[in-house]
């Protein structure tokens, strides 16, 4: 990444650049993005290309002012932390959906070496704020919930053990410890962003979490969720209602064209 795009970068997510990559400006930089960049899917039901190459998923995220979904913000936040100097590896994992996996690397997610492996995510939608120990199997408590990490040994002989983790006792996913590259997800990325039976192509979501909660676009209808499980809920009448919460709650500007095709 050329230094003016890390720059930019930082700017974008309002964060200075860290003097050094250690475990506090990892904690910063993992918050900050979250807060920044919204967990969204607008690609998808625009029919827009999405291309598993850095530079297209920095420029999506920086320079469009946009968000995306795991692949896409974990493969953007991978090149981040790379060029501020941490030691980043992409990692599969499989959504758990009532309680069963799903197919394999239908969530991509982060390995982030220091003196002990952070697992960082900042494209899961609602998940843990900062970075969660993976060598930890006890409780960690995050400002989203207590997390914990439980080893499967279930899998070939030879290889690390999956780890599930779970949010508040509920499993969010497994995942498979062997490090891959950008271009490994591109089968499974394409089929999210294609196939009917995608969660991605069935109905437009934008979101991001607040300082007292969570803010969501869902179609037409816009949701506060409060951290104490509060939600309200406003329907959006007209185009230029949506337009407006697309601006103002996620910084997102959409043409008149683009609002409509999204349906």
């Amino acid at each position: 990444m050329r230094d003016a795009q890390l720059a930019a970068y930082l700017q974008r997510i309002d964060v200075p650049r860290p003097s050094s990559p250690d475990l506090a400006s990892l904690r910063a930089l993992q918050r900050a993005h979250l807060a920044a960049v919204p967990f969204e899917n607008l690609s998808v039901r625009l029919g827009e290309p999405i291309t598993l190459h850095q530079d297209a998923l920095v420029a999506k995220v920086v320079e469009q002012r946009r968000g995306g979904f795991c692949y896409e913000l974990n493969g953007a936040f991978a090149a981040l932390l790379t060029a501020l100097g941490y030691r980043v590896e992409l990692l599969g994992a499989r959504v758990f959906t009532e309680g069963t996996p799903g197919i394999p690397m239908d969530h991509m997610t982060l390995r982030v070496q220091l003196e002990q492996a952070w697992l960082v995510d900042v494209g899961f939608g609602r998940f843990s704020f900062l970075p969660l120990c993976l060598a930890e199997r006890g409780e960690q408590v995050d400002p989203a919930g207590t997390f914990r990490i439980t080893e499967q040994r279930t899998g070939s002989s030879g290889f690390p053990p999956d780890l599930d983790v779970l949010a508040d006792g509920q499993p969010q996913y497994r995942i498979d410890q062997r490090p891959y590259q950008l271009a490994d997800f591109a089968p499974v990325c394409w089929f999210q962003a294609t196939s009917p039976a995608s969660t991605f192509t069935q109905r437009t979501l934008c979101s991001l979490p607040t300082k007292s909660g969570r803010v969501s676009l869902v179609r037409n209808r816009l949701i506060h969720t409060g951290d104490d499980g509060e939600r309200t809920e406003q329907e959006l009448a007209t185009d230029q209602q949506r337009l407006d919460a697309y601006r103002e709650h996620f910084g997102i500007t959409l043409t008149l064209d683009q609002l409509q095709r999204l349906g």
